[in-house]
């Protein structure tokens, strides 16, 4: 049987969702038969208003998708910082971009899972996914929380933690917050997880 492709499609503005996104690729790396790849969404901010954010460089290495782009993939992870409780919206963007795919359901069926960062434990971790399931609804997608498949892990209350039964997520505060080990641990447990639903269901099929 073909490898079972794991996309898992970004956008970060200061690094952390995208740190997100490597630790996910880990874990469903991890998954024997599992070809997990890195794709980051194109910008649609300004450049003199990412320099005023003082905003990092992007990636060079990761490339950026395509909506049709998508079709090619067994199971989907999209991962966004919070903009206002919802998705940024360089990513509501890319995927108002899918309307095609859409027309023909082509992700229809496709398990997919979300990630996400906010600045504040008040910023919005579960309405931003909450809001971002409509998106996966239009698609036909079958959508795959991590719940607390975790374990103790997902119990944690003696430190600051990012993440629920929704998907991975980290706090970065001002842009100073890097994820810890804990939310790590979730991100990586959470590309596991998912690839091995979607290489269940590649299978069942």
């Amino acid at each position: 049987m073909a490898a079972t492709k794991i996309y898992i499609v970004y956008y970060s503005t200061f690094g952390h969702v995208a740190r997100l996104a490597q630790e996910i690729q880990k874990g469903a790396s991890s998954v024997a038969g599992v070809d997990a790849k890195l794709w980051q969404v194109p910008e649609t901010m300004p450049a003199e208003d990412l320099a005023q954010l003082r905003a990092p460089p992007k990636s060079t290495e990761v490339p950026i998708i395509k909506p049709h782009q998508l079709a090619e993939a067994d199971g989907l992870l999209f991962g966004f910082p919070t903009r206002f409780g919802m998705m940024a919206s360089q990513f509501k963007a890319f995927l108002d971009g899918t309307g095609g795919l859409w027309r023909e359901q082509k992700l229809a069926g496709k398990p997919a899972g979300l990630f996400y960062s906010t600045g504040a434990q008040g910023g919005g971790q579960e309405t931003t996914a909450l809001t971002a399931i409509t998106q996966l609804v239009h698609h036909g997608m079958i959508y795959v929380p991590v719940g607390y498949t975790m374990g103790a892990g997902m119990f944690e209350m003696n430190q600051v933690k990012g993440g629920s039964g929704y998907g991975a997520g980290t706090y970065a505060g001002h842009g100073e917050r890097w994820p810890t080990e804990l939310e790590l641990q979730l991100a990586y447990h959470q590309g596991k997880y998912h690839a091995e639903i979607t290489k269940k269901l590649k299978g069942a099929a």
